[in-house]
């Protein structure tokens, strides 16, 4: 759920994958048709618990014989997704902090296929990718924990115009956490 493509809609990417370049932010609006998870009404106070709660399952996710296989060729492995998500963690724990640091902070561009080729996700070790997400997780859980609500509503702006609240940025990554467990059918 990038926040931008280099890649022409539809084009496969390096790796065989077709680029994600749809704006999930609709996501906050109304529940999600395929995991139908429900992102804009999480309360503040739940955003950490959640962020564990979602990371949790993909220790069984990372052990499962599987990991590295993809379903098809244009869709990313359990393997892939794993190493995604404990990304994503770092990136909105890293967008959270600067959000704090800065009201309207500008977000850089971040493309999740040319990070998936440029990381090698399909060959990094699942076993490692278990041991990475949790703490990244953590990152994540604890920049949500004891926020005001004056910090709770500082501002932040992605790459391509889309503005988010520190409440509102918590409650879009949980649906790609969410929505990636669905993704594995975890």
């Amino acid at each position: 759920m990038s926040d931008a493509s280099r890649t022409a809609p539809g084009a496969p990417a390096p790796g065989g994958i077709v680029p994600d370049t749809k704006d999930w932010t609709w996501t906050l609006e109304r529940p999600c048709p395929d995991c139908a998870f429900d992102a804009g009404t999480v309360p503040a106070a739940d955003i950490a618990s959640r962020v564990t709660a979602y990371t949790t399952p993909w220790t069984e996710v990372l052990a499962r014989p599987d990991v590295a296989t993809r379903p098809d060729p244009g869709t990313w492995s359990a393997l892939e997704y794993g190493c995604h998500v404990r990304d994503v963690c770092d990136l909105f724990a890293e967008r959270v902090a600067l959000m704090l640091e800065t009201d309207g902070a500008p977000f850089e561009n971040w493309d999740q296929d040319a990070t998936a080729v440029e990381k090698a996700y399909a060959d990094q070790s699942p076993s490692e990718v278990a041991a990475q997400l949790p703490l990244a997780a953590a990152r994540l859980s604890s920049a949500y924990a004891g926020l005001s609500p004056e910090q709770l509503g500082r501002r932040g702006v992605r790459s391509n115009g889309s503005e988010f609240t520190v409440l509102t940025l918590g409650q879009y990554g949980l649906h790609d956490l969410a929505h990636h467990l669905w993704d594995v059918r975890a």
